[in-house]
């Protein structure tokens, strides 16, 4: 894998996002960030480089990626506005194939299912309910996944459970087949990604992680 110092991130205006852009930053990481509103963002850094712009805009996307060795996404769903997950994945995968990166590593829910799950009666009650409640965006997730699945790209999708936003760090397990706790602190999640975002442990695999 060629060196990463410049990474591509998606989702970094949100709370997550803001976890994950602190500690690359304090990883010594270069950052280009793509926001639809960069006059919200309050993090301020001469490593970060703010592209204005929209997931969902292959344009935007690829004005993101240039120069870029790698791409970390934490982008959400937003209330009651357009589906974002298999926009963004498509437009993500254009953009990587075209300057020829490599590494994505992407935020999910524990609802997305693969191939090769065991999920227990606690996860699948979770998986069910999403797709009970809100179906579309369950479609437009699992559509996410088969994009992915269908690149030759080094992907990485890591499921979570409820997220608590605190600095506090614990035990973090790590399981292909079910998410084996109820919680995962932003902190740890930011933690994991950039770790896996270098090892890649779990190539174009779907890891569940948790808080022990």
């Amino acid at each position: 894998m060629k060196n990463i110092s410049k990474i591509a991130i998606l989702g970094g205006g949100g709370k997550t996002g803001n976890y994950l852009v602190n500690h690359l930053l304090n990883e010594g990481f270069q950052l280009k960030i793509l926001l639809r509103n960069p006059e919200k963002f309050n993090i301020q850094n001469n490593n970060i480089e703010i592209i204005e712009g929209d997931a969902l805009h292959f344009e935007s996307i690829k004005i993101l990626l240039k120069d870029c060795q790698a791409v970390l996404s934490t982008i959400g769903q937003r209330k009651d506005e357009p589906l974002v997950a298999n926009q963004t994945t498509e437009n993500v995968l254009k953009a990587m194939k075209e300057y020829g990166i490599d590494r994505y590593v992407l935020l999910a829910g524990l609802n997305i299912d693969t191939p090769f799950d065991k999920k227990s009666s606690k996860t699948l009650m979770a998986t069910d309910w999403m797709k009970s409640n809100f179906p579309l965006i369950q479609e437009d997730r699992q559509k996410a996944y088969t994009l992915l699945e269908k690149s030759d790209v080094n992907w990485t999708q890591v499921r979570v459970p409820f997220i608590e936003f605190t600095d506090n760090s614990s035990e973090v397990v790590v399981n292909v087949e079910d998410c084996l706790g109820d919680k995962i602190s932003a902190v740890d999640i930011s933690k994991f990604v950039a770790r896996e975002m270098i090892e890649s442990k779990y190539k174009r695999q779907s890891p569940f992680i948790s808080n022990l």
